[in-house]
Formats: structure tokens, sequence, C-alpha cells
């Protein structure tokens, strides 16, 4: 059963939260916008720590990942499955069962891409992508042939900072991964490793043959990017540029156009501090890395985003729609170049780990945590971008 009602942002708190970019610490800066927007609110399933979401190609039936370990098969108005042949995950703080994308041939082949945390010995743990291809069985869906096509190394101690986001280029040529520096701060300027980074790989999972460091001894040939800290949004733009978005420490979460080479700085520089308030140096003493398009201090926490191409939501094409853990709600943020700046903050009232946009531009978004809400978002008057 679905319970819509409307919510909407607070002028005063909409003010307040929207110069969460400070001035000089990254190119885009959120200034005070008394812009709200009104949205119609279904809540329509319920799912277990849910983390990732993906559509179904020319369908309106959807993958839902647990972090738990389950894969879940849901389609409007019906009760969610769940899909068999899913692999053994290492369930604990930010370590599970992660992202779910099909392939960009999934029409033809039915393959879906996933990734999630693995253990090995001398509690070591690292996040893998696997590959399978999705039946539908007289018992159920259900993954078939599943494969591990890669791995992230080395392994480490702790379960923090996987990142383990997946997106194909939009040529689907290429396999994009977000692979998280694991709390250990100086792989993310180890070229040796895949830790900290950004990755370019073939679909089977090998390195492309052109990346920047292809060749170079001692150097990863995965590489696209570095010094990256716990990138929990991976994206295209509708003009083939790929984004990334990071967590910072006590501040500094980032929106970042990634690059094939270039350093984007962490743990050198941020626009946040360590949690212990020892300070790190600002983007700004360092031209000669990268600089975010937008920074937040205070955080938003973010989980996913996309990158909005609907007309539901008047204004809003092009835009990025970020989930925020820790504003409790959407962050909609302007594209400006290579820069950014904040539009609007949707205040939700619950941790919001994922968002997706339906066929028909409508966005749907996954609650955080236990018993976390499927829900579906439409315009209910008020003004968009």
């Amino acid at each position: 059963m679905t319970r819509p009602f409307i919510a909407a942002l607070s002028l005063i708190a909409l003010a307040s939260s929207s110069c969460s970019a400070a001035a000089g610490e990254s190119g885009g800066v959120a200034a005070p916008t008394a812009q709200v927007t009104q949205v119609k609110i279904e809540d329509v399933a319920t799912f277990n720590e849910p983390w990732a979401m993906a559509f179904l190609p020319g369908s309106d039936s959807a993958l839902i990942t647990e972090k738990a370990g389950k894969l879940k098969f849901w389609t409007p108005g019906q009760a969610s499955q769940d899909v068999a042949g899913v692999p053994t995950v290492a369930y604990g703080d930010q370590g599970g069962f992660g992202d779910v994308v099909p392939a960009p041939d999934y029409a033809a082949s039915k393959m879906v891409y996933l990734s999630w945390v693995t253990a090995g010995p001398n509690d070591k743990h690292g996040a893998v992508i696997g590959r399978a291809k999705l039946e539908f069985t007289p018992g159920g869906p259900a993954l078939q042939g599943l494969t591990i096509i890669w791995n992230q190394a080395p392994r480490v101690t702790g379960q923090g900072h996987f990142s383990h986001r997946i997106a194909f280029s939009p040529d689907g040529q290429y396999l994009f991964v977000s692979s998280g520096e694991r709390q250990k701060f100086t792989p993310a300027q180890d070229l040796t490793n895949n830790l900290g980074k950004v990755l370019r790989l073939m679909p089977d999972g090998s390195p492309a043959p052109d990346n920047p460091f292809a060749g170079k001894a001692g150097q990863s040939p995965e590489i696209w990017s570095y010094g990256h800290r716990n990138a929990l949004g991976l994206k295209f733009d509708a003009q083939g540029q790929l984004w990334d978005l990071e967590h910072g420490p006590a501040g500094g979460d980032e929106l970042n156009l990634v690059r094939p080479g270039v350093n984007y700085g962490w743990p050198l520089v941020s626009n946040g501090d360590h949690y212990d308030g020892k300070a790190i140096p600002r983007h700004a003493t360092r031209p000669d890395l990268a600089a975010p398009a937008i920074s937040w201090n205070p955080v938003i926490a973010p989980g996913d985003f996309i990158f909005y191409t609907g007309q539901l939501f008047s204004g809003w094409a092009g835009q990025a729609i970020i989930a925020g853990l820790g504003t409790e709600g959407l962050v909609r943020v302007a594209i400006d170049g290579e820069k950014a700046r904040e539009v609007e903050r949707i205040a939700l009232g619950k941790r919001i780990r994922e968002v997706k946009q339906g066929a028909d531009g409508a966005l749907w978004i996954l609650e955080d945590g236990e018993r976390g809400r499927l829900r579906k978002l439409t315009p209910a008057g008020g003004i968009g971008g």
C-alpha cells in the first residue's frame, strides 16, 4: 500500500543550509535561495539496510541490494522476491553487499554486475566485483554463472571505505569502479595499488589497455585517477563526463569532475580536517592537485547521486541530485562547466542511501538502515529549478 503525502522545505532551513560550501575552498559556492520544491511522496516497499538499486532496462522492475547479503527483485505492486545464487558477503560496519548495475547489453545478455565485500586471512577485507546472468526460473529469479572479475588490493584490516561503486561508460566499452582508500590514507597516493582510486576496466574486469599508467613499471594499469578518499557516487553526465561524489573527513565532502591521470589530493589536501582536529592543508594551497567542483563543510555525508535527465521536475535537467545521509534528504546541485553550486535541499527526515530516476522522470529513493523504505517522489506544486 502506498501512502502519499506532501513534503516541502523550510525557507529558513534552506537559506541557512545553502551556504554549505565555504568560499575559496571550492569552485562552487552555494548561495542562499528561497526556492522550494514541494514533492508528493509515496511509500512503496520496505527493505533491510538497502544499499543500491537499479532498474532493469525496458522494465519498471528493479534489483535492490541489502547490505547483509540479499539481492531483491522488485516489481511495482508485487512483493519483492529474493534472488537466488547470490554470493556470501562479509557483513559489518561499512562492509556487505554493495552496488548492482545491469550490463550495457543487458537486453541481449541478461548480465548484471555486483559489488560486495569479502573476508580473507588475518581479518583482512576487500571489495570485489562479479558478474552473472539474471535468469527467471520457475522457482524465481536467480543469478547463474556468478564470477568474480575484480579484486580490491591489497586487502587490509578494518571494514570501512570500500566505495565499490560501478559505472559503465556511455558507449558501454568500459567499466569504471570507485575503490576507497580503506581508511588507510596513504594508499590513495600510491600508484602500485588500486586503493583510493577510480579505475577503468574492460567489461571482463581486465585493465583498459590505454589507461594513464599502463605499461609503466611499478604502477597499476587499472588506475584512471587517484587521490580519492571514499567515493560513494560515480556517474556520467549527459556530456559523457565522469563525476564522483566523496566523503571527506570532518568536513570536505566533494563532488569531482574525474579526469584521467589526475591526482585529487587525498590525504595531502582536503577542505576538511581530521576527526581528531588535526588540520589538513586546503586544496587552495596545492594548485597542482585537482580541486573539487564543490565541497561541503559541514558535510552532507552523501550516498549515491544521479544526473537528472527527465522533464517531470521542471528546470532540473542536467543537475546532480544527491542522496544525503547526513542531511536526511536530497541535495540539488547545478553544474556550471567544471564547477558546481548547491541549489536546494529537500528535507525527508531520514538518511537517504540511494536515489534513482524512473522512466517517467519520477525520483525513487531508498532510506538507509533497517526497514529502509523505497519511496517515489513526484512534483506536487511549488517551483523547480
